[in-house]
């Protein structure tokens, strides 16, 4: 374990006030989130005397899951916001077609994976309270048990959200690029009634634990993108090499992508953000404010961190969710009923 790794596990094992304050701010924003559309039907503890061991088991798959291997973390993550970023939060992306043209297929969902762990927890939870708990809750919830595992900060998930009857990948055409400039990013980002702020915290912060693969910083680096530090830039140029197997999967966060820190911001400030959407948010004013503000030398820059993901999650996890009679509750995660 490097010397980056271990001082990172230390110094976020967060704290139960870290916590409290992180829940508070979550609890606070989804009561102004609730009074609108149908995310006024979601609640906290929505499976209490239906499915009671619901979030339990889906915790304790995720935890396997990331035991056997800790980049299953960020996996989880990512599958949740690109669900969430195209229907809407409604397991969509989890639907397989046999011609290949649901939303896994669009070029955008390119790497997408956790289906594997998304169905173990669905499999476990149909023979304990069959037809209760849906693939769009479970995804969201092995999110939040994935952030947990990468030693971040727990938050509670609102549930009763329903799955989604369609599946196309057309819908996917409009999700974030690494390529995207940075008003692209804002656009897209504000388009699902997230803040600069939120961009900040979903897509950078989401960084701190995760790989990419070369194929999406060939560009950058053909170009010799002035973003990044001479240094950093031989770094991934030795790693992705011009010509080279393009598949070759690298860290986003190179001192600690296992761990869930606020390091990833410090190597976006410093030239070493491996994406360009990453990087990007750095030559924004606004964006760099926010930035620096989680790297300020003092004791709750960490706890702000921590406290603003979670708030953000909850956010995004209430995009577009279909409650009541809305969608349905698949008996498999992979096809409607």
């Amino acid at each position: 374990m490097s010397r980056g790794v271990r001082e990172s596990i230390s110094k976020h094992s967060f704290s139960s006030r870290m916590i409290t304050i992180g829940i508070f701010l979550v609890l606070f924003s989804a009561h102004d989130l609730f009074s609108f559309s149908e995310a006024q039907q979601l609640q906290f503890g929505f499976y209490s005397e239906t499915c009671p061991s619901a979030e339990s088991i889906v915790g304790d798959v995720v935890k396997q899951a990331v035991t056997k291997d800790p980049g299953n973390a960020a996996v989880l993550l990512r599958l949740h916001f690109h669900d969430c970023f195209v229907e809407g939060c409604d397991g969509s992306i989890l639907i397989k077609h046999e011609v290949n043209d649901d939303e896994r297929f669009a070029p955008g969902n390119a790497g997408v994976g956790g289906f594997d762990v998304i169905d173990n927890a669905k499999s476990e939870l149909e023979r304990l309270c069959p037809g209760v708990v849906s693939c769009a809750d479970i995804v969201a919830l092995a999110a939040r048990d994935a952030v947990i595992a990468a030693k971040g900060p727990f938050y509670e998930v609102p549930t009763g959200r329903r799955d989604g009857l369609t599946s196309d990948k057309s819908n996917a055409a409009n999700l974030p690029d690494v390529e995207d400039s940075i008003n692209i990013l804002k656009s897209k980002f504000r388009e699902k009634g997230l803040s600069d702020k939120d961009l900040v915290l979903l897509s950078a912060g989401a960084h701190t634990i995760g790989t990419t693969a070369c194929f999406f910083i060939m560009s950058r680096l053909d170009a010799q993108d002035s973003t990044i530090s001479p240094e950093f830039f031989q770094v991934l140029r030795l790693k992705c090499p011009k010509g080279g197997d393009v598949n070759v999967r690298i860290p986003l966060d190179w001192e600690s992508q296992f761990v869930f820190d606020e390091q990833i911001f410090r190597n976006i400030r410093d030239g070493k953000g491996v994406i360009k959407s990453d990087s990007v948010l750095y030559q924004d004013n606004d964006m760099k404010n926010i930035i620096e503000s989680y790297l300020a030398s003092n004791e709750s820059s960490e706890a702000n961190f921590a406290a603003d993901f979670a708030e953000a999650m909850v956010k995004m996890g209430v995009i577009g969710v279909k409650t009541g009679v809305q969608g349905e509750v698949r008996r498999i995660c992979n096809a409607t009923n």
